[in-house]
């Protein structure tokens, strides 16, 4: 077999340390660049039969061509989201997996750290015992217990996430286009259409993936149909919400809070220190002004336990592969689903 080279994309400090001391298992042979994969920086996998990627590297169909150029057979995603990925340009010429289920609980409790957070004012109250001003006026908040969450996605956050919420005594609504059988008799909780969720939820919670069918589903005609000062919490994928729409409804109170782990035009920003430069991203700049919205850096991963387990999942990925093993993680192209969701039920045969 030859030498398993990677070309490592995106590479931050923690990246490379948790993956150099995972591969001593593996021995793989890793190039870590800084750079994001691009058109104008594919050139740095030449010579490399594999690149690992994460969220905000473009692979497109001149990526893809280049790469298959190049001899790269396989693309490894160490996250769980592939909607960077141009699947019909990687049919039959390069392989992908992901890593599926990094640690569900990582992004459950980040989705339940901004619910507390937004609906207490932890933040606003911060700030001010900070300055010595302890004054409770406009920091009240509310039962949670009793109220309704939405949930938009019941994969493995989505049913972790439930599981944090039934336990706050609070009733779950739950919206997927793949029941989970397991779910159907929860106490507490019940699947229910998309409009009956938007209608009834005090809280809804994005935790599906970004797809042709998902792209947008918080838009103006989504929010109209929500309660008035309901909350919204995104850990998914920022194209779920159309930015501008949330702003409006922000500003006209629609949308009591908001807490947002990704953006949709995050590539540009997140994962970097921008700090000593001018935000040129007027609605991001919008956004920042909201004193009832919390943005973090597309953080609800970022944990030990899910870093030591993307780095093994990635790599054990890349020994299946070419150990020419079932690829439990590889995403299926007949369908573009990951393999618990593939409809065909033909992983490891849909190249």
């Amino acid at each position: 077999m030859d030498t398993i080279k990677i070309a490592f994309f995106d590479t931050k400090p923690y990246d490379k340390e948790i993956f150099n001391i995972v591969n001593k298992k593996f021995t793989f042979e890793i190039k870590y660049h800084k750079y994001h994969l691009t058109q104008e920086t594919v050139v740095l996998a030449k010579g490399f039969n594999t690149v690992c990627i994460f969220v905000n590297d473009e692979v497109n169909k001149e990526v893809i061509g280049e790469l298959f150029k190049s001899g790269v057979k396989l693309i490894a995603l160490r996250c769980a989201g592939y909607n960077n990925v141009d699947f019909k340009a990687a049919y039959k010429k390069i392989h992908v997996v992901r890593v599926p289920a990094y640690s569900p609980f990582a992004v459950a409790e980040h989705t339940v750290a901004l619910m507390l957070s937004l609906n207490r004012k932890i933040h606003r109250a911060y700030f001010r015992t900070r300055d010595a001003n302890f004054s409770l006026h406009g920091l009240m908040g509310f039962d949670m217990h009793k109220k309704t969450a939405g949930i938009i996605g019941t994969g493995k956050i989505g049913k972790v996430l439930i599981d944090i919420l039934l336990g706050f005594g609070m009733k779950v609504l739950g919206y997927d286009l793949y029941k989970d059988s397991a779910l159907k008799n929860k106490p507490g909780f019940e699947y229910v259409d998309l409009d009956t969720l938007f209608s009834l939820s005090d809280i809804i919670s994005l935790n599906c993936p970004l797809t042709k069918e998902t792209e947008y589903i918080i838009n103006s005609s989504s929010l109209s149909k929500m309660k008035d000062g309901v909350m919204l919490i995104n850990t998914g994928r920022g194209k779920l919400i159309r930015t501008s729409d949330l702003v409006e409804a922000l500003k006209n109170g629609k949308v009591s809070a908001a807490g947002l782990d990704v953006y949709e035009e995050e590539s540009d920003y997140f994962f970097e220190d921008h700090s000593d430069l001018v935000l040129t991203d007027d609605v991001l700049a919008r956004l920042l002004t909201f004193n009832n919205v919390i943005i973090t850096s597309h953080q609800a991963f970022f944990t030990q336990e899910a870093m030591q387990n993307i780095a093994q999942t990635t790599l054990q990925n890349i020994s299946d592969f070419y150990g020419g093993k079932t690829l439990q993680n590889e995403i299926c192209y007949n369908c573009h689903l990951g393999s618990e969701n593939c409809q065909k039920k033909a992983i490891g045969k849909c190249f």
